[in-house]
């Protein structure tokens, strides 16, 4: 065996990315003597799930056109797949979620590539894997069981996975549509989540592998209430088969709120998740435009969408979604991408493109010169598991544009005391133009009056009387003839705005527009407001 054998895959693999990647190269490392035999081809793919993948799998990596090309979550993946050859010791320890771009392949790699590799070198014994749909499911069994079926160089290699388990009477001991038992004894059971999967074992064997691929529906089947119970159903009935098993949960977001739109925004520093954090998931997220070092951008998966592409796309709900698993909700009542507006900076000669006036505006960012600030809260009388957030927005008004700018919004599940009035205070001091904290009250007016009793700046409580949507209904309407404007894109208000008010949660936008109604007060009949100021105090 020469030296470039003894190491197939993880000197190269190390270093390199889609840009980076050269596929020649990368098979130039193997000795082809030893891909030309049966007990070679087994020794160099023990380790590599990749080599194994264009060794045994390689129609299933090919294009329309027949050019095999991978992107920078597949190297990712074969990299992590390593790491399913050494078993698993210590509860809870390898649960990892991957969420990449729709159409990355992620079923190829999970239902198919990876627990091929691990059951024909015998690092996974048994894989139960499940799907938003038993149909779903068994599907992707199918098409594992057609390459055990019809993949020669597979059967040659690998006789015992390919052949299945027979009783003594000569019948198979199982060979069905969801569940393939081979005569090495490897078990593949495949099942829609919400099927009863309790107790699940062969033998004395409980799963040592659990794969979830798109365990959600689309977002037009879907709730925040079928979230979480397929939340529950995955925590309480799933994972618990085999608290040791290598579990990977790979997915796109399909809607604001889902279980894998947590898991992103938890991965990504976003909202940390306290159910994900508790289950021990570590989550990958892949985004579809990457950042080099030098500050340029790139791909990917440069071969399949080239950066001009995603680029041209990029604007779009479906991109946000699809692409970058950061969607804005599709069934929202009011709110729509297009509604959200931002500050002009300024061209090459110090104009703005659609504003002539320079006056007061910030001659870098574009912002509108601020009259007053305020922060508005929306607060959660408690932070329990089941409660809701507390909403926290930063929102100024302009006399000389006679317009809002939200320039921070946030939702925390802080515990109302210290921790509540520091977080509050932290904001002030990265605000100090703010001069009002307008606090509503309709639960809790004590408790939080004195949480924030002596605070620098004034703090002025409001009881709402109109229902939520009535009152969203008045603040979008400012939104729409560009009274307010957002100081960049605010991703997490966006969304739950866009979900409104199918949304888990609303706090953000209460925040944000008591802020609004605030600065821009609703016209009473008999005394309209002045054309000047906005008075807020």
């Amino acid at each position: 065996m020469t030296a470039a054998t003894t190491a197939p895959a993880a000197g190269y693999l190390s270093g390199v990315d889609a840009e980076t990647f050269d596929l020649d190269r990368y098979l130039a490392r193997f000795d082809e003597r030893l891909l030309a035999t049966e007990e070679g081809r087994r020794i160099v793919t023990r380790l590599d799930p990749l080599l194994f993948a264009l060794t045994y799998l390689r129609h299933h990596l090919r294009d329309s056109e027949g050019s095999i090309t991978f992107g920078d979550a597949h190297l990712d993946w074969c990299r992590a797949g390593r790491q399913w050859a050494r078993p698993s010791r210590v509860p809870q320890e390898d649960r990892d979620a991957y969420i990449a771009p729709r159409n990355t392949g992620k079923s190829t790699w999970f239902f198919l590539i990876l627990p091929m590799w691990a059951a024909a070198h015998g690092h996974r014994k048994f894989a139960a894997a499940f799907a938003s749909a038993a149909s779903q499911a068994e599907t992707h069994l199918a098409t594992f069981k057609a390459e055990l079926d019809h993949n020669q160089l597979l059967r040659q290699d690998f006789p015992d996975l390919c052949t299945a388990a027979r009783r003594p009477s000569g019948s198979n001991v199982a060979d069905t549509q969801d569940m393939y038992i081979a005569k090495s004894e490897f078990v593949f059971a495949a099942r829609g989540i919400d099927s009863s999967n309790l107790g699940m074992k062969y033998k004395e064997q409980r799963p040592d592998l659990i794969l979830c691929d798109d365990i959600e529906p689309d977002e037009a089947q879907y709730s925040a209430g079928k979230a979480e119970k397929r939340r529950k159903t995955l925590v309480d009935a799933v994972l618990p088969l085999n608290i040791y098993a290598r579990v990977v949960i790979s997915g796109t977001v399909t809607m604001p709120g889902s279980i894998i739109h947590q898991i992103v925004k938890d991965c990504r520093g976003v909202e940390e998740s306290e159910w994900v954090r508790a289950e021990g998931i570590r989550g990958h997220y892949s985004a579809p435009i990457v950042q080099r070092e030098d500050g340029t951008e790139r791909s990917m998966w440069p071969a399949k969408w080239p950066t001009a592409y995603l680029k041209g796309i990029e604007h779009t709900r479906s991109y946000a979604k699809n692409y970058a698993n950061d969607p804005m909700g599709a069934d929202g009542e009011l709110w729509t991408p297009d509604d959200f507006r931002y500050p002009e900076p300024p061209g090459p000669l110090g104009r703005y493109e659609g504003d002539w006036d320079l006056a007061g505006r910030d001659p870098v960012t574009g912002l509108d010169p601020v009259t007053h600030m305020m922060l508005s809260i929306d607060p959660a009388v408690t932070a329990k598991k089941g409660s809701d957030f507390t909403g926290l927005a930063v929102v100024s008004w302009s006399a000389q544009y006679r317009r809002c700018t939200v320039h921070g919004a946030w939702a925390v599940k802080i515990q109302p005391g210290p921790l509540m009035r520091n977080r509050v205070l932290a904001i002030l001091d990265e605000f100090p133009e703010i001069g009002l904290i307008l606090l509503e009250v309709n639960q809790g007016k004590d408790t939080w009056q004195a949480i924030f009793h002596g605070m620098p700046v004034k703090v002025k409580t409001v009881d709402q009387v109109e229902n939520k949507f009535t009152r969203a209904e008045g603040v979008l309407h400012h939104y729409q003839r560009g009274r307010v404007l957002h100081a960049r894109r605010l991703v997490d208000l966006e969304q739950q705005m866009c979900a409104f008010p199918k949304a888990p949660h609303d706090d953000m936008v209460d925040a944000v527009g008591s802020a609004v109604r605030r600065f821009i007060p609703v016209p009473k009949k008999k005394a309209p407001p002045s054309a000047g100021k906005a008075s807020y105090l």
